[in-house]
């Protein structure tokens, strides 16, 4: 059985998520997700448009998640993945290069991003609807 791992926000839940989440999933048997906590998200200087709880139980709702979890800091990223027993971490493609250093407890793979397509847009293009 094969574990898939990856990371992220999502917020504001958009097709370049499931695009990803499809994806990774099916590098593997099982996707386990860990959600940045709000904390976490702060830390980054991210603001997320919905709480932790709410981001967690969209995903646990999406077919492909089999388990989420909270990110709590950058640090964990290892351990969660002997914790685990994860074979794979899977990241976007803007990741790319920033958990190569992960590669000596597990393989990574960086997929391409979804183009056009962002939390960060979707924000802007309804604050500029307002």
């Amino acid at each position: 059985m094969t574990l898939v791992l990856t990371y992220g926000t999502f917020d504001l839940l958009h097709v370049g998520h499931v695009n990803l989440l499809r994806r990774a999933r099916a590098m593997g048997d099982r996707l386990v997700v860990g959600l940045s906590s709000d904390a976490f998200n702060a830390v980054k200087q991210k603001q997320a448009t919905q709480c932790y709880a709410d981001r967690a139980e969209v995903l646990r709702a999406i077919r492909y998640v089999d388990e989420v979890f909270p990110e709590e800091n950058w640090e964990q990223k290892a351990a969660d993945i002997h914790r685990l027993g994860a074979d794979l971490l899977v990241m976007g493609s803007d990741w790319t290069g920033h958990f190569d250093d992960l590669a000596r407890h597990c393989r990574v793979h960086y997929l391409p991003r979804t183009e056009n397509i962002s939390s960060s847009s979707l924000k802007a293009s309804i604050r500029a609807m307002q």
